[in-house]
C-alpha cells in the first residue's frame, strides 16, 4: 500500500469515528434546551462579531410533528480552502481569534493592485481596503466575490433567524487554481474536498468549545435525515455535506476519453460517504466523464468554455434542442482578450449558432453508473448544472426506479423540469436573488408547491463567486424596519454588528452571511408573508425527500430473466437482436424488430401477478406511438398504458396495478425509418 493511500485511509478512519460520535451526541437527549439561555455560548472569544438576535431560538415540531425553519439548501462555507487557498480571502473561522479569520489575502495589501480575481469578477482595477476586521470599509459586499461571506459567527446570526438545515457544499475547480497565479496548496480536486470536509468537522469542534463541548453547540454536521430531524427539534442547525467539482473522483475526460473507471466511482463514492457527504453534483461547469454541463452565457461562458478547453481538450459542443427544455445560450458575446490569451497560440473559442442550445454530451454511462452508485447508497442527486440532455436523462432513470432524491438547489436546472421533481419526491430551492426577482419566481412556482404539498428553500451560494442582492435603497416605499421579529415570532432582530462595521440590508444588500434574516424580511416586505410562510416550510420538505432517498428500495424486477418472444427479429449474421435481449439484465444487448410499424414485444411471466409500472430503455430506434398491453391467458389482451409522442431514451409506464401473466409493449408508429429497438425492458408491481 502506498504512502498516500496509507495516510487517506487513516484520515477517512478518524472522519468515520467522528460521525460516530457525532451520532453518539445526537441520539442523546436535548442538550439545554431546556436549560436557562441554552442558546448563548459559554465561552465566546472576545472581540467578536455580535449576533444581533435576541429571544429564544425555536424548537420543537408543529401540531402534525413536522419540523419548522428555513433550508439554505446551496452554501460553500470552506471554499477559502479551494481553489489553491487564495481564491477566496479570509476564514470561517481561527482559534486564533476573528482579526485573523477576517483579513484579506497577502497579495490584496496595500490597496488591492493584484486583487486579479477582483478584476475578473468585479471589473476595474480590484482596488479595494484590505483591512477587515475591524473596519470592514470595502468587503464583506454583496458584489465583492473574493472574500469570506460565512463567517461563523454570520452563520450563527442566520440560525437564530430561522434557518433550521444548512447544506455545506465542498467545491473547487483544478483548472481555476491551476490558472490562477496566487495559491499555496495542490490543485488535485479531491485533496481539497477532504480538506473542506475535515474543516467543517474543526469548525463544529470549534462552536461545541464555546458551548460548553462536545455535542452542545448549535452548528451539527449530520449524516442521516433522523439526525437532522433530531437537531432541528432540539431548535438547532443541521448542516448536510455535499460536493460541487468538476472533477468528482478524478473522472475527468481528455479528447473525450475518460480517465476513470466503474472502480474509480466506487472507491470514490464510498470515500465521501465515509467523509459525511450526502449529496453531489456529478458535473460542474465543465464537460468530464461523467455528464455534460449547463452552460454559462455571456463573457464568464467563454472564459469557462476556454477553462474547458484546458481541462478537456475540447470546446462545448451544441446542438438543436428536441423539447422545450434547453442549456444557457453561448457564443453571442465577444471573449475577452485576457480570455483568448489562455488558449494556445492558433487555438480560437468557436462561435455557436444562435439557436442551437443544448449541449450535445448528456449523462454517459460512467455517469448513470454513478448516479445508480449514488441511489444504492441513499445519496441524493443535484441536478442543477447538469446539461438539459443529462438532467433528462438522470430524471429517466430516477423515475424508472421511483427515486425521490433529485435537488436543484441553485436556479441553475431548466425550470420546465420542475413538476417532474416535485412528482419525483424531490425538492427545489431558489438562488438568492433579490426580494423582487425572488418574489416573483416564488410565486410562479406556488401552485405547483400546492400542489405537491412541499415547502421551498433558497440556495445563498455565498463564497461561491455568483454574486448576492444589492440593497433596494433607505427610500423604497416598502423597506426593512428595524428591529423586527423572526418568522416564528419569538426573536427580534437588529442591524447586523461587527467591529466598527454595522450592514443595513436597505443600503448594503446581503453583503455576507448575517445579513440572510434581513433578507429574508425585505422578501416578506416584497412578496408578502406567503412566500416566508412557504420558506419556513422548506427544512421539512428537504428533509423529506432525504429521509425517502434513504429508505428506497428498489423493487424486483419481474422482467428480469423471464421468457420473452417478439413479432419478429432483425435479422444479423454477426449480432442476435432477438427477444430475450430486452430481458437479459445486459445494457448493451438488445432486441430489434423489422422495419415495419406494428411489432411487438412479449414478456411472459413466472406467474399471474399485479403489474403496475413497465420501464423501457429505446435505442436510437424508438417508438413515437406504443401501447402496454397485459393479459393473464396470453389470448386477451388489455391495453394499460399507451402514447403517442414517445420521445426515446428511458421511459416509465405508470399505471393502477392490474393482475397480468403476460406483458407485451406493442409498437404502432415508429420514429425513425428503422424497427424498434430496446435495450432493456421492465416490468414492475408498482
Amino acid at each position: 500500500m502506498s504512502r498516500v493511500r496509507h495516510v487517506r485511509l487513516r484520515f477517512v478512519t478518524l472522519l468515520a469515528a467522528l460521525l460516530a460520535l457525532v451520532g453518539t451526541a445526537l441520539a442523546a437527549p436535548a442538550q439545554g434546551a431546556g436549560g436557562s439561555n441554552w442558546w448563548e455560548p459559554v465561552a465566546r472569544p472576545a472581540p467578536d462579531a455580535a449576533i444581533g438576535v435576541t429571544g429564544e431560538p425555536f424548537t420543537g415540531t408543529d401540531a402534525q410533528g413536522r419540523v419548522r425553519g428555513f433550508v439554505d439548501a446551496h452554501d460553500h462555507i470552506m471554499a477559502n480552502e479551494a481553489f489553491g487557498g487564495r481564491l477566496i480571502c479570509g476564514k470561517a473561522f481561527s482559534a486564533a481569534g476573528v482579526e485573523d479569520a477576517l483579513k484579506d489575502c497577502p497579495e490584496h495589501y496595500p490597496d488591492g493592485s493584484l486583487a486579479l480575481f477582483d478584476m475578473i469578477t468585479k471589473g476595474g482595477d480590484g482596488k479595494h481596503d484590505p483591512v477587515g476586521w475591524p473596519t470592514f470599509a470595502d468587503w464583506p459586499a454583496h458584489d465583492s466575490l473574493t472574500h469570506q461571506q460565512n463567517y461563523y459567527a454570520w452563520v450563527e446570526r442566520a440560525w437564530r433567524g430561522g434557518q433550521r438545515v444548512l447544506v455545506n457544499d465542498l467545491v473547487t475547480n483544478g483548472v481555476i487554481c491551476s490558472v490562477y497565479f496566487f495559491k499555496d496548496r495542490s490543485c488535485d480536486e479531491m485533496t481539497s474536498i477532504r480538506l473542506q470536509a475535515q474543516k467543517s468537522y474543526e469548525m463544529q469542534a470549534y462552536v461545541d468549545s464555546m458551548f460548553g463541548g462536545p455535542g452542545k453547540g448549535w452548528f451539527r454536521i449530520v449524516t442521516s435525515s433522523a439526525q437532522a430531524r433530531e437537531v432541528v427539534r432540539q431548535g438547532k442547525l443541521a448542516v448536510v455535506l455535499g460536493v460541487e467539482t468538476s472533477e468528482p473522483f478524478g473522472c475527468k475526460q481528455v479528447l473525450d476519453v475518460a480517465q476513470c473507471g466503474q472502480a474509480d466511482i466506487d472507491r470514490g463514492l464510498d470515500e465521501l460517504y465515509g467523509l459525511g457527504v450526502r449529496s453531489m453534483f456529478l458535473c460542474h461547469k465543465f464537460d468530464n466523464a461523467l455528464c455534460g454541463v449547463r452552460f454559462d452565457e455571456g463573457s464568464l461562458g467563454a472564459a469557462i468554455n476556454a477553462g474547458q478547453f484546458l481541462s478537456t481538450g475540447t470546446f462545448w459542443q451544441t446542438e438543436q434542442c428536441t423539447g422545450p427544455q434547453h442549456d444557457n445560450p453561448i457564443g453571442l458575446a465577444p471573449a475577452p482578450a485576457s480570455v483568448q490569451s489562455q488558449l494556445p497560440p492558433g487555438v480560437a473559442l468557436p462561435s455557436y449558432a444562435a439557436g442551437a442550445q443544448c449541449n450535445t454530451r448528456g449523462l454517459t454511462e460512467l455517469g448513470e453508473y454513478a448516479l445508480r452508485g449514488m441511489m444504492r447508497r441513499g445519496m441524493m442527486l443535484e441536478l442543477d448544472h447538469m446539461s438539459v440532455k443529462a438532467a433528462g436523462r438522470a430524471l429517466d432513470v430516477m423515475e424508472s426506479v421511483s427515486y425521490p432524491g433529485a435537488l436543484s438547489s441553485h436556479s441553475w436546472m431548466d425550470l420546465g423540469w420542475t413538476e417532474r421533481v416535485y412528482k419525483l419526491g424531490g425538492f427545489v430551492a431558489q438562488y438568492m436573488n433579490g426580494a423582487e426577482a425572488f418574489s416573483a419566481e416564488a410565486k410562479r412556482t406556488d401552485a405547483l408547491r400546492e400542489q405537491y404539498h412541499v415547502g421551498y428553500g433558497y440556495g445563498t451560494d455565498m463564497n461561491g463567486v455568483g454574486g448576492w442582492p444589492g440593497p433596494r435603497g433607505a427610500g423604497t416605499a416598502n423597506p426593512v424596519r428595524y428591529p423586527f421579529r423572526t418568522a416564528d415570532g419569538g426573536s427580534v432582530v437588529e442591524r447586523a454588528t461587527a467591529g466598527s462595521r454595522t450592514w443595513d440590508v436597505n443600503t448594503d444588500g446581503a453583503a455576507h452571511y448575517g445579513l440572510v434574516p434581513d433578507w429574508l424580511e425585505d422578501i416578506r416586505q416584497v412578496g408578502g408573508q406567503d412566500v416566508v410562510d412557504d420558506l419556513f416550510r422548506g427544512a421539512e420538505s428537504y428533509l423529506t425527500t432525504w429521509g425517502a432517498s434513504e429508505r428506497h428500495r428498489s423493487e424486483v424486477n419481474l422482467a428480469a430473466g423471464a421468457t420473452a418472444v417478439a413479432s419478429s427479429a432483425e435479422w444479423n449474421p454477426f449480432t442476435d437482436f432477438g427477444a430475450a435481449r430486452a430481458v437479459d439484465g445486459n445494457g448493451s444487448s438488445r432486441w430489434a424488430s423489422d422495419w415495419s410499424d406494428d411489432q411487438w414485444l412479449r414478456i411472459d411471466l413466472p406467474a399471474t401477478t399485479l403489474v403496475g409500472r413497465v420501464t423501457l430503455d429505446w435505442e436510437r430506434a424508438f417508438a413515437r406511438a406504443y401501447r402496454i398491453e397485459v393479459s393473464t391467458d396470453g389470448t386477451s389482451w388489455r391495453t394499460v398504458w399507451s402514447t403517442a409522442s414517445g420521445d426515446g431514451g428511458l421511459d416509465t409506464a405508470r399505471f393502477p396495478a392490474v393482475p397480468a401473466r403476460y406483458v407485451r409493449i406493442h409498437g404502432e408508429q415508429r420514429a425513425t425509418a428503422w424497427g424498434y429497438s430496446l435495450f432493456e425492458a421492465g416490468v414492475h408491481r408498482s
